[in-house]
């Protein structure tokens, strides 16, 4: 194995193409965005991730790692582009399509083929195998194809791309084991080898499991406020079984993974998986949810001022795909009766197309602060602050992120809203 192409230069793809890059091995990575191509190029980069830009531009200068819009021959050939949802929520795999094409004209013979985009189950023996067989290759004789999913956290890429164990599904056994190779070359986590549909279901579950038990934390929280029960503390004390780790609520689910992968599943057997239907119905309902809150919380007065703060997935990250951050944002933006200034340290104008504002100017003269995200910014909250700007200085922390004690400031939790239940039904 000498050199290495990788379509796709995202979250996953760049990161992927810089640690082989690293390793010592020629990369290209391929893209269709030339801003991002000659980003590359010049040893920048365009998202936000930790350590990435020092390692970009150390393998870039040492000429390890270029970028083009085209494929060139190669060794291996990793796919590593996006598999986003259609509004009635089936897999659009047309990304992954396209760029299994893409790499017809330069594949030989003894080539290796892995997809590392997240897929439904039968991917790989349904479309890409099809495809590969259309451009004059016998997908399980002439090339080696696998499916490798990834299974990164957005922050620690760089660590968990070497330390975590792959799942490779191949084809055929020796793709398994050649596909493999390849990662065993670079990482210190453990590769197991299986077959194709099995990879993708397992990459698939992962995440379903993880929306399933959000999606229990988050209809508690519901209930709780329903009931005037505080839900952090019934989740605190029922994991104190030892056989029992319920996960704490919030706004909703966003990301590319756990907010996505669980339909993948359902597309493919509707009636076998109502349970994991129903988890996304829950956890989507949840900036609703929200937004609902926020009205209780404002109840009393004409005009409020509400100040949001954070728009991405997750902390510390500038990703905002499936964000429910982004959604609860707009939807008080449409609403007419609020004033509503938005800040978050780790986004740009650009990716949201309307207005960010400072910490400080966002909470200045605001009725209520809701904390979206669990920037670090936002767990030191200089709460004197709030109190000297904010009108009326109330907070629901949507993360349970922020630690205020302060008596000067009225906190409100997802799961722990009774404050707000006694008020309004005494």
């Amino acid at each position: 194995m000498k050199k290495i192409c990788v379509i796709g230069l995202g979250y996953i793809g760049l990161p992927t193409a810089s640690v082989f890059a690293r390793a010592g091995y020629e990369v290209l990575g391929v893209d269709v965005n030339q801003k991002v191509v000659d980003s590359l190029n010049e040893g920048k980069v365009t998202i936000e991730e930790v350590n990435l830009p020092e390692l970009v531009k150390e393998v870039v200068a040492k000429g390890n790692l270029k970028a083009s819009v085209s494929p060139e021959k190669a060794d291996v050939f990793i796919i590593a582009v996006p598999t986003p949802i259609h509004e009635d929520h089936r897999a659009n795999v047309d990304y992954v399509e396209e760029a299994t094409k893409s790499i017809l004209p330069y594949l030989e013979k003894g080539n290796i083929v892995i997809v590392e985009s997240t897929i439904p189950p039968r991917t790989m023996d349904d479309l890409v195998a099809p495809i590969l067989k259309e451009g004059g290759f016998d997908p399980y004789n002439d090339i080696y194809v696998a499916h490798c999913p990834e299974r990164v956290l957005p922050g620690r890429i760089l660590i968990e791309l070497i330390e975590n164990t792959r799942i490779v599904g191949g084809l055929t056994p020796e793709a398994a084991k050649k596909a493999g190779d390849v990662y065993r070359a670079v990482i210190t986590g453990d590769v197991v080898e299986t077959e194709a549909v099995t990879a993708e279901m397992s990459k698939l579950m992962e995440n379903t499991f993880r929306d399933v038990n959000i999606a229990l934390a988050n209809e508690l929280a519901k209930i709780s406020a329903r009931l005037g029960v505080n839900a952090h503390d019934v989740i605190k004390l029922a994991n104190k079984h030892p056989r029992v780790n319920i996960h704490l609520p919030g706004p909703g689910v966003g990301g590319h993974c756990l907010a996505v992968d669980p339909y993948f599943i359902v597309e493919k057997a509707p009636e076998e998986s109502p349970l994991i239907a129903e988890s996304r119905r829950i956890n989507n309902s949840m900036p609703d949810f929200v937004v609902e809150q926020v009205k209780r919380l404002t109840a009393e007065l004409d005009h409020p001022v509400v100040a949001v703060a954070g728009l991405t997935y997750k902390g510390n990250i500038d990703d905002i795909r499936e964000s429910p951050a982004m959604e609860i944002a707009h939807m008080l933006l449409d609403n007419k009766r609020y004033d509503v200034r938005i800040t978050d340290p780790h986004v740009s104008e650009d990716q949201v197309h309307f207005n960010l504002q400072s910490f400080s100017d966002a909470i200045s003269g605001a009725n209520v602060l809701v904390v979206l995200v669990d920037h670090d910014e936002f767990k030191q909250i200089d709460q004197q602050e709030l109190i000297e700007k904010m009108a009326t200085p109330v907070v629901f922390d949507t993360r349970n992120c922020t630690g205020i004690d302060n008596p000067g400031i009225t906190l409100y939790r997802i799961g722990d809203l009774k404050k707000l239940t006694a008020i309004q039904q005494g």
